[in-house]
């Protein structure tokens, strides 16, 4: 949820960044936090009482006990996407994406050192797991919050600035739209593992569906990295006020993207239930995975064009119109066409899989149609229209912060 709200930020950041109102970023930035930090208290109870909302809804005490142990240290983590999520989005917003990459692997490092240390060596099992996972979240929060607001942005952070209380409906308004868009699509494919579970010889099922869903996800970081770049550049042009600028940038990342996506489709076409060696040593369950390859290697496809629409969509503003999408493909037409398939049909794993497919494709080609039927320069003067109705003029946000800190 926080994830997609945090999109917002990719919209507004990326359009002023793209208008050269530059100050305007920082404040949008702390409006971000605001709206953000108040969902995350809302959430609160949920992690509070997950043991008795567990047992409630049927499930097994000693599950419900630790999954709710668990969960308290999960507040820690929740708390700290606010920070992770908003500043990430801030800095790619102007492009600067290494500082994410150099914290995100030094942040891997400290968390693999530290699992080893305090799971295997101090013998502090799930606590010690769980604290190591903390840590490898907050510090590279503390990275962030130490580059963007000691000097590395020096253009766009201007300060704490109490005008980031002010104009905060249209910034949650958005964040909710961007929260649901991103909701919809990952629910979709935990509905699918959900599925799965209730149909025969679930437990090899399952197995190999998991592999696939973990290749799946390999091969979805190099579509959410495309995402990320259309997003950036579509917002960068459209306030910068270049229709054609927006339109070269969404042509560029989805060829690309879906070229690379044409050579992993073969590639995993050809080596089929050989991947699966790497997860598993069962060879029923590897067969299993070979049955699915098709399916899987269909996946990787639409994945490669799929999510650079979808950041065209954030970099414009368009989320709730693919939120409702979203609804319409996913959950009136994906997953009611996967049950049919895989209960009445007796397809099992792959009728649910081809329904949950169908799904996709009907999302990727109309937002296939919505990009291509779009008025661009219109696009322009809407982006214009955002950047300008929520501007500050940077001697009013100077004497703001002259004022706070008198």
């Amino acid at each position: 949820m926080q994830l997609g709200m945090a999109s917002a930020l990719e919209t507004l950041c990326g359009q002023a960044f793209g208008a050269k109102q530059y100050h305007m970023l920082g404040i949008y930035l702390q409006r971000s936090w605001i709206v953000l930090f108040a969902t995350a208290l809302c959430l609160l109870p949920i992690y509070i009482f997950t043991t008795p909302i567990l047992i409630a809804l049927g499930q097994d005490k000693i599950i419900a006990t630790v999954a709710g142990y668990i969960s308290y240290w999960f507040i820690g983590i929740v708390f700290s996407f606010i920070v992770s999520f908003t500043c990430q989005m801030f800095l790619q917003a102007q492009s600067k994406n290494m500082i994410i990459a150099y914290l995100a692997a030094f942040s891997i490092g400290i968390h693999i050192c530290l699992s080893w240390l305090l799971t295997v060596k101090l013998k502090y099992g799930l606590s010690g797991a769980l604290l190591s996972t903390i840590l490898a979240y907050w510090i590279p929060n503390i990275g962030q919050l130490l580059f963007v607001t000691c000097g590395g942005c020096k253009d766009t952070w201007k300060g704490f600035s109490m005008l980031a209380f002010k104009d905060l409906m249209p910034v949650v308004k958005l964040s909710l739209s961007s929260g649901a868009m991103l909701c919809l699509e990952l629910w979709y494919n935990t509905i699918l593992v959900l599925l799965t579970g209730n149909l025969k010889n679930a437990q090899v099922a399952i197995d190999a569906l998991a592999i696939c869903l973990n290749i799946n996800g390999w091969e979805m970081m190099i579509s959410l990295g495309f995402l990320a770049a259309a997003s950036v550049r579509v917002s960068n042009e459209l306030g910068r006020g270049s229709s054609k600028g927006a339109k070269f940038s969404i042509m560029t990342t989805t060829l690309t993207s879906f070229c690379i996506g044409c050579v992993l489709f073969v590639l995993f076409l050809f080596l089929r239930g050989r991947l699966a060696y790497i997860f598993t040593e069962s060879e029923e369950v590897a067969n299993a995975v070979a049955d699915l390859s098709p399916l899987l290697a269909c996946s990787i496809l639409l994945n490669s064009v799929q999510p650079v629409l979808s950041g065209v969509a954030v970099g414009a503003g368009w989320q709730s119109i693919v939120a409702w999408v979203n609804i319409a493909s996913y959950y009136l037409v994906g997953i009611p066409i996967g049950v049919v398939l895989g209960y009445v049909f007796k397809m099992e794993v792959k009728g649910v899989w081809v329904g949950m497919l169908l799904g996709t494709l009907l999302q990727t080609v109309t937002l296939i149609i919505i990009t291509w039927k779009t008025d661009w320069d219109k696009q322009v003067l809407l982006a214009r229209s955002r950047v300008n109705k929520w501007f500050v003029p940077e001697s009013r946000e100077t004497n703001g912060n002259q004022e706070n800190g008198a």
